[in-house]
């Protein structure tokens, strides 16, 4: 496909033709473009959870309301942890018994083993003695575990941020009592976005061959990151969901709102001029019109954006040529009238 930029190269070889004028113009002339078929779609952010407990506990602290910017890591609520600690209290304990009787069942074993060779006792006894080493051992591997979990569950009353985001609901108020499973805070990231769009089924193979797509946000018109296409049809609307992935931090866009997606579907020729030449003044768009001596500023109907160009729907016709700086080409034309 043709690159639909124009070049500082080709923009001064153009000026140099039109040498009557003391700034740089170039030719209008039609350039193979993206052919598109323009759909509208749902913003949603690529990251979004709601996280909920993991232990019981009475609300504490909520240091986050709704539309707080969370940093990664961050805690956004803690519980009371009275009965946790006491918990975590408990295991140590256990584990610290543990430790002794294993050491004091190793102790016994190696004396039983030195008279078991020495046969002063029977092979029953050194069988009991070598089955309360194992068993001790067993024990603290639990008592271990068990610190584990205590520790575990003490952890839980403290909920962090899993991504930096947006807290978009609270689901719960400070003092109240939860449980384990009950939803506390949901939050979204609007670093990563994506848009959600139903293609027809009549478009779906030409978009699906071709993979690509531009995201139109005011004058921009960003390059889609990815596309996700779903197999499987909707029987209601005949319609399939592709995904559209943004580049990170591509466009000031809200989950839930609607944005226009345009999806490449083939190539045609279109009228373009740099993107620099045209000049808007309120809802009016013109370019300045050379004609050897003759400037003219002339009111245009741009259309869409690809690069560097801007496609001219009516106003300027092939092989006219325009100033590529309008402000030069507009000093210039106030000089002569005032001669």
């Amino acid at each position: 496909m043709k690159r639909l930029t124009i070049t500082l190269a080709a923009i001064a070889a153009t000026g140099t033709a039109a040498a009557a004028v003391p700034f740089e113009t170039v030719e209008v002339s039609y350039e193979a473009a993206p052919r598109e078929r323009v759909w509208d779609g749902r913003v949603e952010a690529v990251n979004q959870a709601t996280v909920s407990a993991q232990t019981s506990g009475r609300v504490a602290e909520l240091p986050f309301d709704v539309n707080d910017f969370v940093d990664a890591g961050e805690v956004v609520i803690r519980f009371t942890d009275t009965e946790q600690r006491a918990a975590a209290a408990r295991a140590r304990a256990v584990l610290e018994e543990a430790q002794a009787r294993l050491e004091q069942a190793e102790r016994a074993f190696e004396r039983v083993s030195n008279m078991y060779e020495n046969e002063t006792v029977s092979k029953a006894r050194f069988d009991e003695a070598k089955a309360d080493r194992d068993s001790a051992q067993a024990r603290l591997d639990a008592a271990r575990s068990g610190v584990a979990t205590a520790d575990e569950r003490l952890e839980y009353t403290v909920v962090r941020a899993p991504y930096a985001g947006i807290v978009s609901r609270r689901h719960v108020r400070l003092g109240e009592l939860v449980r384990p499973g009950q939803p506390l805070i949901s939050g979204l990231s609007l670093q990563s976005l994506r848009i959600n769009v139903d293609v027809p089924q009549t478009m779906f193979h030409a978009v699906r061959t071709i993979g690509r797509a531009f995201v139109y946000v005011g004058d921009e018109r960003i390059a889609a990151d990815g596309l996700t296409f779903f197999p499987v049809a909707d029987a209601a609307a005949n319609t399939f969901r592709v995904r559209v992935d943004l580049p990170d931090g591509a466009a000031t866009l809200y989950p839930g709102t609607f944005a226009k997606v345009g999806f490449v579907v083939g190539e045609a020729e279109r009228l373009l001029v740099p993107a620099a030449a045209i000049v808007r003044r309120s809802e009016l768009s013109a370019v300045y019109v050379v004609d050897g001596e003759a400037v003219a500023l002339r009111q245009v109907r741009p259309g869409r954006r690809f690069g560097d160009a801007v496609e001219i729907l009516a106003g300027v016709s092939e092989g006219e040529r325009v100033a590529t700086d309008p402000v030069a080409a507009g000093i210039w034309l106030k000089d002569r009238a005032g001669r």
